[in-house]
């Protein structure tokens, strides 16, 4: 997964790629739309790799539950985050049986699935090779 530069901002829609640092904030791109915007320094702004969703034991960091749904959607589209809070429970809870649902809130689970298809969207979800693999495979075909 490449989310590594995508961020959140508070109070706005949507996701944003990191583009780079200004004296004042940073240039994010939209997902969406495309279009550039200066983020302010005072804004809050969360990189997707850092947020994680609650269970039962432990906090799972969002790409790999981005990874359950990619797997369980064989890369194809989540459930729509318009949907009741009945059917995103009920989807989450095949995603990842054991998340807190106290601590998940309805408005996470909208974000969760309306920011894993805007990845998908823009090919932000499919798999990578490992550079580990890529080098284990290498050192086979030399010997």
């Amino acid at each position: 997964m490449k989310i590594d530069k995508v961020i959140a901002i508070s109070g706005k829609p949507g996701l944003y790629n990191l583009i780079s640092q200004t004296k004042s904030g940073f240039i994010a791109k939209n997902l969406d739309d495309g279009k550039k915007t200066n983020v302010p320094a005072s804004y809050n702004v969360s990189l997707l790799s850092n947020v994680a969703i609650y269970t039962l034991t432990e906090e799972v960091p969002l790409a790999d539950v981005f990874a359950k749904i990619y797997e369980k959607e064989n890369g194809g589209k989540c459930i729509n985050h318009k949907s009741s809070e009945a059917e995103l429970r009920a989807y989450m809870s095949e995603v990842l049986p054991d998340y807190d649902e106290s601590r998940v809130y309805q408005s996470d689970l909208k974000k969760l699935f309306q920011w894993y298809n805007i990845l998908l969207k823009n090919d932000l979800l499919t798999p990578e090779v490992k550079e580990a693999e890529v080098t284990e495979e290498k050192s086979t075909e030399e010997e």
